[in-house]
């Protein structure tokens, strides 16, 4: 049985709002299957037993069943963060995501439940198109930054990556006129982003990116499954790069991914893990 100390739940779909029944079940179990991405054939035993991991990644736009399990998860000796995306974008990028109002409020009380350095913000990707445009976020992200302010000490950032299957999406909008992805220079995106990270210091947050380095705009290069915050905050020390993780920039330690890609219904078009 393979074991990690950290589980990720997961980069590959949202376990906490689609799966979170299936979650505790492998939980009660001890350990789960994971099938390997690259070939339908291959599985591997992941121990989910509390001494073998001990600590969850959480990865979701709707936190709020851990929000209701917290005490549980507690109880069972398992020590967790929540990185939760909330980017509020037009329904036409995004046709099955909760309400920015409702993600926020469970972001407090899970907060004050836990703790503001338990519960990241991803702001993630920054999508620029005609119904996004850069005076969107300026001000989507302010605002968002301020109805968030105590409750979250950490944003992570990225910028949108071409993956073939939401580009096929993007161009199928594009197509019939629904949508036009916007052309930027790197000055262009360097400013909007030494926006942002203003924006986030003066909410109280520190800033980072996620995969990306971001030059010259006060935006520190970091990682989602972060080895130095996870031992700061839970005393375990993990291996700092992760050699299952390929995609360039990414600095995320060591650990364990239980979802499978292809599975999420959340329907966001820019989103590598969209049906």
């Amino acid at each position: 049985m393979g074991i990690s100390a950290v589980i990720s739940v997961s980069r590959r779909c949202d376990i906490p709002r689609f799966a979170f029944d299936w979650f505790l079940e492998k939980l009660d179990a001890g350990f789960v299957e994971v099938k390997n991405p690259f070939n339908s054939s291959q599985f591997r035993r992941i121990s989910m037993l509390p001494g073998e991991a001990k600590v969850f990644a959480f990865w979701t736009r709707d936190p709020s069943r851990i929000l209701h399990n917290a005490e549980n998860l507690r109880q069972r000796g398992l020590g967790f963060y929540v990185m939760t995306t909330l980017t509020a974008y037009p329904g036409l990028l995004e046709s099955n995501t909760p309400a920015a109002e409702d993600v926020i409020k469970t972001m407090k009380e899970l907060s004050k439940k836990t703790s503001p350095d338990r519960v990241i913000w991803r702001y993630d990707p920054v999508f620029l198109s005609n119904i996004t445009d850069f005076g969107f976020h300026r001000s989507n992200f302010a605002n968002l930054a301020a109805a968030l302010n105590g409750c979250v000490n950490r944003v992570i950032v990225s910028v949108y990556d071409r993956y073939a299957k939401a580009e096929k999406r993007l161009l199928r909008l594009e197509s019939e006129g629904a949508l036009k992805s916007l052309d930027y220079s790197a000055e262009q995106m360097r400013e909007l982003l030494s926006e942002m990270a203003a924006i986030a210091g003066k909410e109280g947050m520190e800033i980072q990116s996620c995969a990306e380095d971001p030059e010259d705009c006060g935006i520190r290069p970091g990682a989602c499954i972060d080895s130095e915050y996870i031992k700061k905050q839970f005393g375990l020390e993990i291996r700092r790069k992760d050699p299952g993780q390929k995609r360039p920039g990414c600095l995320c330690g060591e650990s364990a991914d239980i979802g499978s890609y292809g599975h999420c219904p959340a329907g966001c078009v820019y989103c590598f893990a969209s049906l």
